[in-house]
């Protein structure tokens, strides 16, 4: 198994749903790449498509913290999901996320140069807490919003604690129309937001290079029909958009009754609240999307130690 492992084709079945033989064949033709392999096979149709984010591959939490109008989300990664149900830990990630929310910026060695309520500051105190709980310890990224007039909507999905969790949402809504019309829109858009995976908010908004895969992987399928070459580009166009509309928040079908489009749940609000409402940006923060944890052989680990 020249140029991959067991624990990779583990991994790629994992992330595909693909059979163990076709695994091990897109790993050999790919050299061992398992991203490259996960596209091989979904040009083959062996492969539904996957979100990175889906696969947590982290442990720590995602702690949420709003103000009048801002908001901020801040993820602190440690090694180990017991390390996130310490007290100690979880004290350290909301105090965190409220400084990053005073300090206003998305910069996370700021945060880290910023003053901890105790004494010191955040990155001597996230030092410490390494050398007391005797786990490696990172603050990961900061995302902040805010709008000019309306509100900002936290949601934290399955909560280990308030404001603390491995998914946590903010969705920003501009709007002179009532909090209490507000609020509830925001939490459901929220709640939908964390199912549905959105990269954008639009489909402007997506990533070129994103966008890009997707077309080389259509572009693939599509040479493989044998249909003309005319036809050919009107697939991979048609596919592009279909990933863009479905991946793009305000194109996305609301999950409570998987018809109408987000952009409409949010006019119709607003048409019943006698107020506009624009859903002007959105975070999710899911524990560990794009992170690949190592993988570790416990045998091989003890028979090198034995072998000192």
């Amino acid at each position: 198994m020249a140029g991959y492992t067991a624990a990779d084709v583990k991994a790629l079945r994992e992330k595909t749903g693909a059979g163990m033989m076709d695994c091990k064949k897109a790993l050999a033709d790919t050299g061992g790449d398992v991203e490259a392999a996960v596209d091989a096979l979904r040009a083959k149709g062996l492969a539904a498509a996957q979100k990175k984010s889906s696969r947590t591959a982290a442990e720590g939490l995602v702690g949420l913290a709003v103000e009048g109008t801002r908001g901020v989300a801040v993820e602190v990664n440690s090694e180990t999901d017991f390390v996130a149900k310490n007290e100690q830990f979880q004290d350290f990630v909301r105090k965190a996320t409220e400084a990053a929310l005073r300090l206003g910026s998305d910069d996370v060695d700021a945060l880290k140069n910023a003053a901890y309520p105790d004494g010191g500051t955040i990155g001597e105190k996230l030092t410490s807490n390494v050398a007391t709980i005797g786990e490696n310890q990172q603050i990961r990224r900061i995302k902040s919003v805010a709008v000019s007039q309306g509100i900002i909507v936290p949601y934290i999905h399955n909560a280990v604690a308030p404001n603390l969790g491995k998914i946590g949402v903010l969705v920003a809504l501009e709007s002179a129309a009532d909090a209490a019309v507000l609020e509830p829109l925001g939490k459901d858009l929220a709640m939908h937001i964390a199912a549905a995976f959105p990269q954008a908010l639009d489909a402007d908004g997506l990533d070129p290079e994103v966008l890009e895969r997707e077309r080389a992987i259509a572009r693939e399928k599509a040479a493989e029909s044998g249909k003309p070459e005319a036809v050919q580009e009107k697939m991979v166009d048609g596919a592009v958009k279909k990933f863009a509309k479905e991946n793009a928040l305000l194109s996305q079908l609301f999950v409570k009754d998987n018809k109408t489009p987000i952009a409409d749940v949010v006019a119709a609000a607003g048409k019943d609240a006698g107020a506009k409402i624009t859903l002007t940006d959105f975070v999710r923060f899911q524990l560990g999307e794009g992170i690949e944890k190592e993988q570790s052989d416990f045998a091989a680990e003890v028979a090198a130690a034995v072998k000192g």
